[in-house]
């Protein structure tokens, strides 16, 4: 951790809603003047998309086939905890791009789904915004989870979050079912041993529960509304959090332990308001500190 160089890490599986967490950032630094350096995990996945095929394919033919993005081969935990020690010392450090599609890839003048050059984080921001599979990842070699300043968990129950997959995957990239299946079950030992143990290393969790019928997952059609779910908010360390507040502000919202909030779907995004900016205010207020004591 940093007073003068934070780092907030957002971590989840694919499919779980994390890059709606990280629009909710992105309007909070836009409205506090905050400059953040963005990270995209899947920047550092190991190996591009043609190369992860071909790798998959060699896997297979030795047997495993359970070779996946969420696992430690797949990655490069190692590069990743060397970004965010040295931010959290020097306020730099070595990131990429992952480009996605067409419209990503255009401007470098690349194919999709490949990596541009590593490139240094940009000079003077004032912490380091990471969204990805691994922002919380802790293995004997590695411990990513201990450099987050404010470490959040995105974790819907486990058939909304394959039915967001499901729906994602068929409708924008063109998947068949039987492919999403196959990646789901493919990645299922690395989902249990890599991306659910960070979970007990983060600060708070957001999980989306739906109070509509997902039993069967594989057969729906739509993905429950946010007016269909409910959210859990668990934070590890409660003291300092306004709760009292929080419940007033948040019509629906109560309690169901010490510890947790329970609010309406609809609500996500005012309570993650409501619960983040005045961690991004202390944030701010012990970097300046910090550095006027240099």
């Amino acid at each position: 951790m940093s007073e003068r160089h934070p780092i907030i890490a957002i971590t989840g599986s694919s499919g779980a809603g994390t890059s709606t967490v990280t629009r909710t950032f992105q309007n909070i630094f836009r409205r506090e003047g905050v400059t953040a350096a963005i990270v995209e995990g899947d920047s550092f996945h190991r190996f591009d998309r043609k190369a992860m095929k071909q790798r998959m394919a060699e896997e297979e033919a030795t047997g495993n086939r359970h070779f996946s993005h969420f696992g430690e081969e797949g990655n490069l935990f190692a590069e990743l905890e060397q970004l965010f020690r040295q931010y959290a010392e020097t306020g730099t450090g070595r990131t990429r791009k992952y480009l996605h599609n067409a419209e990503e890839a255009a401007p470098y003048r690349q194919e999709p789904g490949t990596f541009t050059e590593w490139e240094e984080v940009p000079a003077g921001t004032d912490m380091l915004f990471y969204e990805g599979l691994h922002g919380g990842v802790v293995t004997e070699k590695v411990n990513i989870a201990r450099f987050a300043d404010l470490l959040i968990g995105v974790v819907p129950s486990i058939n909304l979050e394959w039915i967001q997959k499901l729906i994602r995957d068929k409708t924008q990239r063109g998947y068949s079912q039987e492919a999403v299946v196959d990646t789901i079950l493919r990645r299922m030992p690395d989902y249990v041993n890599y991306i659910v143990p960070q979970f007990a290393h983060t600060h708070v969790n957001f999980q989306r529960v739906p109070v509509v019928d997902t039993s069967n997952p594989f057969i729906a059609r739509d993905i429950p509304s946010a007016d269909e779910s409910m959210v859990v908010i668990r934070f590890a360390k409660p003291k300092g959090i306004d709760f009292p507040y929080l419940l007033s502000m948040i019509n629906g919202s109560w309690m169901s332990r010490a510890n947790t909030v329970v609010v309406p779907g609809g609500k996500m995004e005012i309570a993650m308001q409501l619960i983040f900016t005045p961690f991004i205010w202390r944030m701010i207020e012990r970097r300046q500190r910090a550095l006027g004591a240099v």
